[in-house]
């Protein structure tokens, strides 16, 4: 049986990190990037990783797997900025990608933020509905933001984190991203929930 595992990046999957981030962005931030926001207490940087169970300790990660997701918020003043967001092409469609957006909000709602915001390509029109569907709405864009292109950014924002009805979408958002999850064949040993602690994270696909 194979297992998932959620956890905040530490130094040991820092390579890891940046092959991930090639593949996924195209070299978006360097192992020293990461290196930072991991020191950084502003940062919740997120790897998630398919791990086998045996032996594998609660909060920890497998050295012999790759990484298959990343995610990254920076927390300033009241805003939780999410800088980055990937799942490996090979686990795409499997509900990952709602997992690591749900859990990011979760964390921007424990910290007591009351926004989240980020920036996305105009023409990712697959990111784009993923951010609508958890409330994000387009509120302008940037001109030739992405170097690499030229193209232009969407700017994206959720209010109302720490709003009674926040929380209420939160425990929705719990039952859908689990269902969906499922979908795809993961069954879950334990969830991220407004309680949680990142090392409390695992999941394990169903057999």
């Amino acid at each position: 049986m194979k297992f998932l595992a959620l956890q905040p990046l530490t130094i040991t999957h820092l390579p890891e990190a940046v092959e991930l981030d090639q593949r996924c962005l195209g070299g978006l931030w360097t192992k020293a990037g990461y290196q930072r926001e991991i020191d950084s207490p502003n940062s919740d940087l997120l790897v998630l990783q398919s791990v086998d169970a045996p032996g594998l300790s609660e909060g920890s990660l497998d050295n012999g797997k790759p990484l298959i997701g990343l995610a990254c918020t920076w927390a300033i003043a009241d805003e939780a900025h999410i800088t980055l967001l990937a799942v490996d092409p090979a686990y795409r469609k499997q509900g990952l990608g709602q997992l690591l957006l749900y859990t990011l909000l979760v964390l921007a709602w424990r910290r007591g933020l009351e926004w989240a915001t980020l920036e996305v390509r105009i023409s990712n029109q697959t990111a784009i509905a993923l951010y609508q569907k958890f409330g994000f709405e387009a509120v302008g864009q940037r001109r030739s933001y992405y170097q690499d292109t030229g193209e232009d950014a969407l700017i994206l924002w959720r209010k109302g984190l720490q709003r009674p009805e926040f929380q209420v979408a939160l425990q929705q958002w719990r039952q859908q991203v689990s269902q969906r999850l499922q979908q795809a064949g993961w069954h879950l040993s334990a969830f991220p929930d407004t309680d949680w602690y990142p090392s409390q994270v695992k999941f394990s696909p169903a057999s």
